[in-house]
Parts: structure tokens; sequence; C-alpha cells
């Protein structure tokens, strides 16, 4: 079978990111341009900036992707590109690339969902990877139980109320007095800290989570008491938020019966979460797979990856395609 080279564009966010795959798994390249010294100072992301920062980005981006694969736009096969869900502008420019490469090169346009990408982050990681499995999605806009019935097949099984779980982190972070983004923070002032605060934890019949109660219980008791141990109430925040992602997953995992179970999205780096995790995988014997480090926060070698898989099930776009903010992964 040919080789298939899969140049990927994220553009979902602040990170400006172009990508080589081959077949899916073989990272050739990854280049990410990322936004976070800018935004840094506002305490989160400013759409419109992070929108004119890729317009100025992406190009400069795409070249140091091929250079670093040593490959010519040429021996590309298929062009992958976010489409959604994101901010909008952002999304808009990666996608509007996308189009003018496909249709200057006449190459492939695959639309691809930036949580299926996430997924995908994986195999690149686990080459013996493969569907079906459970994969809990957990970045800044998003808290997924994701059933993974094959590579372009999947069905929610819990998702977030309110808050996704990195929002929340970033929310406790920036009123406690840390600089965003907030999760590697918290991770980091959370191991000076004990988990002795009782804070709340939400419980749903179906598999949903939500994240609004504990953040709110945080600011509520940082505000009343401006001297607590910030180093306990981020150990506290991080250890009750752990809890209610472990316990949907073993629901989960009971409910399905299946013995394999991922990690993804911005989250999935947090040191605590992956400890935690580890410890479920032992005591019910099952296989539990995280991504490499720079695999967890957006990048285009994920969207290049699932971009592989979608082209294979023949999914593509033609010059119509749109970005799509809200766009679901169902």
């Amino acid at each position: 079978m040919k080789d298939i080279n899969v140049l990927g564009i994220e553009t979902s966010c602040d990170e400006t990111s172009v990508s080589v795959v081959k077949n899916g798994r073989e990272v050739l390249s990854n280049v990410i341009d990322s936004q976070i010294s800018i935004h840094e100072k506002f305490g989160g992301v400013v759409p419109e900036i992070a929108s004119r920062n890729h317009v100025e980005a992406i190009s400069n981006v795409t070249r140091k992707a091929l250079k670093e694969a040593d490959i010519t736009l040429n021996e590309i096969d298929v062009i992958a590109c976010t489409y959604g869900p994101g901010l909008v502008g952002a999304l808009l420019v990666g996608v509007s690339y996308a189009k003018a490469l496909s249709y200057a090169t006449g190459k492939v346009l695959i639309p691809v969902n930036h949580i299926a990408g996430h997924i995908a982050a994986n195999y690149i990681t686990y080459p013996e990877l493969k569907p079906p499995f459970l994969c809990l999605v957990i970045s800044g806009g998003h808290t997924h139980l994701v059933y993974v019935k094959d590579y372009t097949e999947f069905e929610i099984l819990g998702k977030t109320r309110d808050d996704a779980i990195g929002e929340a982190f970033d929310k406790v972070a920036r009123v406690i007095g840390l600089d965003y983004p907030g999760g590697p923070k918290i991770d980091k002032l959370a191991k000076e800290g004990q988990a002795s605060i009782d804070l709340p934890q939400t419980y749903f019949e179906n598999l949903d989570f939500s994240f609004s109660g504990i953040k709110t219980a945080v600011l509520n008791l940082n505000h009343k008491d401006p001297n607590i141990n910030k180093a306990d109430l981020c150990a506290s925040f991080e250890t009750t938020a752990c809890n209610m992602l472990v316990n949907n997953t073993r629901r989960a995992l009971e409910k399905l019966d299946i013995k394999k179970l991922a990690l993804a999205g911005g989250v999935s780096a947090n040191s605590y979460i992956r400890k935690e995790f580890s410890k479920l995988g032992e005591e019910l014997k099952i296989k539990v797979y995280y991504p490499d480090l720079y695999l967890c926060t957006d990048n285009a070698a994920m969207i290049a990856s699932a971009g592989y898989y979608s082209y294979l099930k023949g999914i593509t776009a033609d010059l119509s395609l749109n970005a799509i903010p809200n766009l679901k992964i169902e």
C-alpha cells in the first residue's frame, strides 16, 4: 500500500500548528507557534487577537513543517484541517488556508473534528492502539466520555453540563493569583499542599459532569479568607475534580465492559490525574493510554492522524467547507 502523507492544520484556539504525518501514526514534523505569552497578560485567550496572530503565523509555520519533514508540497497527498469546534475567527484562518492549498495543488481536503483529533493523538503515541476503546477527553473547552467505536465513529456517553474541567482549572487559578494558563500552575502548587478542604462533588444518574459547583466553592472560600493556604486549596480542588472524572469513567467502563481506556486533551497532561487513572487501570486490570505530553495540547499532528483515517473512509470536503464553532463529534 502506498504511503499517505497528510499535512495537518490546527488553528482552533491560540496555537498555530502545522504537521506532516505519514500513514496516520508517524510524525515527520509538528510545528507549533504558541500565543501563550501574548494572551498571558489578559488572563485568557482574546479571540480577535488569536485570529490576527494565526493570519500572521500560518504561512511561516507551514514552511517550517514541510522543511522539518524534508518533504515538498507536491509529495503531500492529503490536506486535513480543524473546522470545529473552537473560536470561529481562529478556525476560519486554518480552514481558509487549507482550502487555498487544496485548490492550488489539487490535493484532497479533509475536515477534522478537533475532539476527534485529540483522541487520535493516542494513535501516534501507541501504534498498536485500535478501536474500540473508551476515551476521556479533558481540555479547556471539553469534558467528554467518548465511546470510540471505530476511527471515525463516536458515541458521547457523558459530557459537562457547564464548565469544561480545563476552564474550571483556569478560573480557579486566576482567582487565587496564578498566571494563565492555570492548569499547569495548579498542578505544580498542589504538590506542596494537602487535600484537606472539603469541596462539593456532583453526581448524575447518567455520566454527565459539572464543575461549576466546585469552582464556585473554591472562589467563595478564597473570597472569605484571602489568606487561606493556596497549596491546600489547589490540592483539594485537583483531588475532588479528579474524583469526579474517575468515578464516571469507572461507571462507563463497567457499562461498556471494555478493557481499554485512553485519555486525551490538555488536562490529560496533569500529573495527579495521570497517577489516579493509572491506579484505576491497575484496579480494574485494564490498559490505560496517555498521549505524549507534546500531543496533549492543541497540535496539528493529531489533526493529521485523524484526517488520515477520515481519508481512508472517504470522508472529504470541497471548497464550500466552513468553520463550525459548536461542532459536535457524534
